[in-house]
């Protein structure tokens, strides 16, 4: 039973709980503030959804790919130096998404941001592993997903204020100024990690990965749990606009809404992750997603209140569905694979996402009258895929009980590596 991690004291691993949020915050903002641009840039660009789905798709394609290569060196390097460098050059990369003069350019531009975005976000993933014990994880891992809230209420209606009285430039302008920030402190504040254990060659430790059944089953409930919100999140912003009647300059009172809800739930699920078993907080979870979702997507024009009454919902059950999943990951991975095997799942997911994106966009269309059509079936099939996760989840807690337990669980040694 491998309990190894890099002790830290609770003042520092706040610190650096707080500083992987931050870094974490311009990932997410970075994936999110294209989605409510939709509308915007789908005008001026005039392209069509279907367009619109491959900018939204780039980066989580470029993410599945460099987070897989990522899987065969990523635990032979100190986590922080991997992760500032990735880090630079993920912000170098949002910057040229500013700079993209028209679709192809930003199309490009968001495969870059996404290809070092990716397995950045996997190292940080990884770090919290290392760092805090098991019986904590499930806090660390809300207090990380808190970006997501964080982004939605202050970067999401920022980015759109800023798109509304400078172009839509200028949201890429502020996070890569942003990204610029973090990454000096950063590398002030987040302490050196070496490997726990000596890595094996890089080969072997690919086939580790991918062999094992607990790793295999992490990879299908990590394709699952993305591919069920990814496959709404896309059009959410455009069918708010077109079908339920909410404006443009609206669109902040919808992000800030959620956000702010899910900012208050997030430290809850947690504390209920650690406390209870995993996988029934995911169950429950996942009840009431299902609920949300065929509302969402099935929602008429309706007054601005219940539109955000509506989404809020929605974000909150589906960024808590994160927090008690990723945690059994956490616990289910021996140490000294969970780098590589938290870029290959950053693959795995980022790979499910873009798979979403495309998938919605070649179900949702345009009609004659300018709504989008398709954003019912897009609910049906998130319902199903919630319907996987929580069987992929149980699948994994058959195998691996002790990442679902409540307190102290560590994996038992997967596989051994000559």
């Amino acid at each position: 039973m491998s309990t190894a991690t890099h002790a830290q004291t609770p003042g520092k691993e706040r610190a650096i709980l707080l500083m992987l949020t931050a870094v974490q915050f311009t990932h997410i903002l970075d994936y999110m503030i294209i989605m409510p641009l939709g509308s915007h840039l789908m005008r001026v660009f005039g392209i069509t959804p279907g367009q619109f789905s491959h900018l939204v798709a780039a980066y989580g394609i470029a993410a599945a790919l460099t987070g897989f290569v990522g899987g065969f060196f990523l635990d032979r390097f100190d986590r922080k130096h991997a992760l500032l460098v990735l880090y630079g050059c993920f912000g170098i990369a949002t910057f040229a998404c500013a700079l993209a003069p028209n679709y192809h350019a930003l199309l490009i531009a968001r495969f870059a941001a996404g290809a070092f975005g990716g397995v950045s976000s996997s190292v940080l993933t990884a770090m919290v592993g290392d760092v805090i014990p098991p019986e904590r994880r499930g806090r660390a891992m809300g207090i990380v997903t808190a970006a997501f809230p964080i982004a939605s209420v202050l970067g999401v209606p920022m980015g759109l204020l800023l798109a509304e009285l400078f172009e839509w430039h200028a949201p890429f302008y502020l996070l890569g100024a942003v990204s610029a920030l973090v990454l000096a402190l950063g590398a002030r504040l987040l302490p050196r990690l070496h490997a726990l254990h000596a890595p094996a060659h890089p080969w072997h430790q690919m086939q580790a990965i991918l062999s094992h059944p607990i790793h295999q089953r992490g990879f299908f409930l990590s394709a699952a749990l993305v591919f069920a919100g990814g496959i709404v999140i896309p059009f959410l912003a455009p069918s708010m606009v077109a079908n339920v009647g909410v404006s443009e300059s609206h669109l902040w009172l919808i992000y800030a809404a959620g956000g702010l809800c899910t900012f208050a739930t997030t430290p809850l699920v947690g504390r209920l992750s650690d406390r209870h078993e995993k996988l029934h907080v995911l169950g429950w979870l996942t009840f009431f997603a299902s609920l949300v979702v065929l509302t969402l997507t099935n929602l008429p024009a309706a007054p601005i209140g219940v539109a955000m009454l509506v989404t809020s919902c929605f974000m909150v059950t589906m960024s808590g569905r994160f927090t008690p999943a990723m945690a059994m990951l956490t616990n289910a991975v021996e140490a000294r694979y969970r780098g590589g095997f938290m870029s290959v799942n950053s693959a795995v997911q980022q790979a499910a996402g873009g798979l979403a994106n495309l998938t919605a966009g070649i179900l949702v269309t345009t009609n004659a009258t300018g709504h989008l059509v398709g954003y019912p079936r897009v609910g049906l099939i998130s319902v199903v895929f919630f319907g996987i996760t929580f069987y992929m989840a149980s699948r994994l807690r058959a195998i691996a009980p002790h990442a679902s337990r409540p307190g102290h669980a560590i994996a038992p040694s997967p596989v051994a590596l000559d």
